[in-house]
Parts: structure tokens; sequence; C-alpha cells
């Protein structure tokens, strides 16, 4: 008698049949699913469809098997947590490069910015440098933390900002000398991080008693004292190599990654030539970028303009090594220099052009900063970035100009911005904006007139920025 006689035990047959095969199949699948999840979820993570969390759970109760319960996530929310640094170092460096967008429309060009102002500790570009000496002297033993050592620095400000928080967070003191004109809020800063600020009359660099002179001398005095076993250590931002190196080893490097290499202009002022030296450096030498435009931004009274110009870094009525007056005569604080450190002779060969800032184009500018684009930053900034659409305007369009704004404007409240105040740029600003054409209708003109550039693009489109070797 076969099965067909029989539809009741035929059925019965077929149901066993399927579910036996039904358990060999799962027992089979269970050591092929480990592999399938994993094809799985790469595919989702490289497609990244849309789809409900409901979806998905109906797509985990299809598979299963032994080793316990199955999650297939939704990854369309980003997987990544902020991470965490080791201490305030940590904060250093990574900054963000900064689309300035009134002057980049109305110059035609994109001016790009590197926010080293958000820099964590000294929250200036000097964070770099300061950071980089330090482990430098601790390599070499002449810092050990715990020991009670001194840094010693001569400084107009920032640099010993920095100094003196990384100080505190490695375990040391700071004794920070500094011209008697810097304004009040560094000062305070200074001790309020703890830091014995020494306050001296402005003199020249061949004074003994200029600021920098000063600072070796102190460091000088406490190692040859024997009452501790202390050290002082002499930092040295003018000559030390550790200064452009640190912008060797990181700004150059996240600018040209941030610009994915295209660059056609880097624009930074000059106070001990570390920025711009290290930076010119690794982008012309590292990367090759032989095109790039070179440019110092110079206040008044620095000789930066005149070496970069005419190979003499002099006055009209001093030559060099010969001045016996103070050394920038600007309310500008940060930049300016008049004599060939080792940090400025790092990258001097390098440097394109120079373009020299007034006083009252750095205060326009700030203003500016402030009415068109929410951007409060300090003087040497506003210098940086006068330099910048003055390079901008002399350039094709669409070419990537980069500077640096350097520290914020809360530092330069009872000097720069008081000038800012006096001229009268923050008065009658509802008037004023009627008459001043708003950045994003690309005028130039208005821009030109704004911050009172008008003789510097003159100077540029006679030609008079070209590099030496063209004017050869």
């Amino acid at each position: 008698m076969s099965l067909s006689d029989h539809p009741k035990a035929y059925g019965t047959a077929a149901l066993t049949a399927a579910f036996a095969a039904g358990i060999l199949v799962t027992l089979g699948f269970k050591d092929f699913y480990p592999d399938l999840e994993r094809r799985y979820q790469l595919q989702r993570k490289e497609n990244k469809p849309r789809t409900s969390t409901s979806d998905s759970r109906r797509r985990s109760s299809v598979f299963f098997g032994g080793g316990g319960p199955v999650f297939l996530e939704d990854h369309d929310t980003p997987e990544t947590t902020p991470s965490i640094v080791d201490g305030i170092e940590g904060c250093i460096g990574n900054t963000p490069l900064i689309r300035i967008k009134s002057l980049s429309e109305a110059t035609g060009c994109d001016i790009l910015a590197k926010a080293e102002f958000l820099n964590g500790a000294g929250m200036s570009p000097k964070d770099r440098v300061a950071l980089n000496m330090i482990q430098k002297a601790e390599e070499q033993g002449l810092l050990v933390p715990g020991r009670g050592d001194t840094i010693y620095e001569g400084t107009v400000g920032s640099t010993g900002i920095s100094l003196a928080t990384l100080a505190k967070a490695r375990g040391y003191h700071a004794h920070i000398c500094m011209p008697s004109d810097q304004s009040s809020e560094k000062v305070d800063l200074l001790h309020h991080l703890g830091a014995t600020v020494e306050r001296v009359t402005p003199a020249p660099i061949v004074d003994p008693n200029h600021y920098v002179n000063i600072a070796r001398r102190r460091a000088a005095e406490h190692n040859a004292s024997s009452e501790t076993p202390s050290r002082g250590f002499f930092a040295d931002q003018f000559e030390s190599e550790a200064n452009y190196e640190a912008h060797m080893l990181t700004t150059g490097p996240e600018i040209y990654a941030q610009t994915g290499g295209k660059i056609d202009a880097f624009v930074a002022g000059a106070g001990t030539g570390g920025t711009l030296s290290g930076v010119t450096r690794y982008l012309k030498v590292e990367k090759q970028l032989t095109n790039l435009r070179a440019v110092l931004a110079d206040p008044y009274g620095s000789g930066g303009y005149n070496r970069i110009r005419s190979g003499v870094m002099y006055s009209p009525t001093e030559k060099e090594g010969t001045r016996r007056r103070s050394q920038v005569d600007s309310i500008v604080e940060g930049i300016g220099i008049n004599r060939v450190t080792l940090n400025w002779k790092a990258g001097e060969k390098f440097v394109d052009d120079a373009v020299r800032v007034t006083d009252e184009q750095a205060c326009r500018m700030a203003r500016w900063l402030v009415q068109h684009d929410g951007i409060f930053v300090g003087s040497s900034s506003a210098v940086n970035c006068v330099a910048a659409v003055v390079t901008a305007l002399g350039m094709p369009r669409g070419s990537v100009v980069v500077t640096v704004l350097c520290d914020p404007g809360m530092r330069h409240l009872s000097k720069f911005y008081k000038r800012v105040k006096d001229l009268g740029l923050e008065e009658n600003e509802e008037e004023e904006s009627k008459h001043v054409v708003v950045a994003d209708k690309n005028n130039e003109g208005d821009l030109v007139a704004s911050l009172g550039i008008e003789e510097a693009l003159k100077v540029k489109r006679r030609g008079g920025g070209r590099s030496r070797e063209e004017e050869e």
C-alpha cells in the first residue's frame, strides 16, 4: 500500500520531513550566521540606508540561532563620542580654519583665518610654542617637574600667558618680564595665573634693561644661587628653534590638510618670526608649494617691512643695530620686529612680500570684523587681516589667502580698543551702515574705503607687491 492511497498519512510524512529539514538548515545556518551578520553590517555602513527602528527590529527577528540574541543596530546616528584629552595640553592645536565671509565676498578671494585664539591654554599661537619649548627642556633635563624650577621669559604678553598656564599644569613656576606699556588685561591675567610679573621700562634690545635681557639675567641669577636644588630655565622664544619648529610640526600641517593643499598665499605678522617662518617653511619646503606667496604683515615702527623689501632692517633715520628707542612705534601688540632673530632668519628667504599697516587701518579692520562677521580679536589679528585683504586684491579672483587670528579682543580693551573708540568707529553704527555697502555685494571699493587702505592698494596695483626676484 502506497502513501498515495492514504492522503492523511502522506501529509503527516511530508510535514515530518519538512520539520526535520528545517532543523538541519537551522543548525547549518547557525555556523554561517556570524559571517553573514558581519557582511550585513559592513554593507549598512557603506550604504547607510534610512530605516526605522521598527524595521531594524523586524530584521533582527528573521535570523535566529544559538550564541545569544542578535542585535542589528541602526547606524544612521553617528557612533563617534567626544574624545578625552590628557590635561590642558590636549587642548592645544587642531584649531579651525575660518572663512571670513565679508572679506572673502568683497575681495573675490577666499580669505581663511587660522583661529589660534581657540587654543585652550593661553588662547594664542604661543600655546604651541610654549608647549614645545617646555617639552624640549624636559627632554634635556633643564626642567624637572616638582623640583621647584622656574621658567623665565621676556615677552609682550601672549607667550608669557601660555608659559604661565602650562607651567602650572606641568609643575613649574613662571617669572615673566614685560614692557610696562602693554595692556593691563595681560598683566592682570598673568597675576591670576600665579606668575611673577616684572614690568620694565621699554628699551631697545641693545640695552641691558630690555625685558628679554632682564629675563635672561634672572634665570642666570636663579641658577647661581645655592639655596635650593631648583633651576631656572630661560625660554628665549626669540632665539629658540623650538619656536618655529612648533609651527612646522603642527600649524603648517594643519593648514595644508584643512585647505587640501590649495593655498595661494600665507599672510602673517612677525613678533619673533616663528609663525611666519615655521608655516612658510613647511608649505614651501616640505610640501613643495613653490607658487605660494608668503607675505609679512607689519605695523609701522617695525623693521620687517624694510627688511623684506630692501634687505636691510632700518628706518629712514636709523640704520640696523644703532637705534636707541622702543622696539616698535605702534599701538599694535604682539608683532613688529627690529632685529634679525634666529626664528626670523629661519624663514626670511621664503618670504616674498610685505604689507605695512597703520594703527588706524588696524583699528578699522578690528571694527569691521565685529560689525560684519562677529569676530572679536586683538590688534595683531587686525593687522594680519588688513594685509590679507591687500594681498587678495592683488591676486586673481578665486585665490585662497590664509592668515592668522592670534588672540581674543578681551586682552586689548584698555589700549587698542580704546583707540578704536577714540577714533569714533563705534559711534553712530546705524547711520554708518547706510553708507557702507554690505560686503556680500562684492563691492571691493567700499571695503577699501571703510578700511582706509586706498594707498596700500595703489601700491599693489602699481606693482609694488612683486617679489624681490621679480623686481630684480
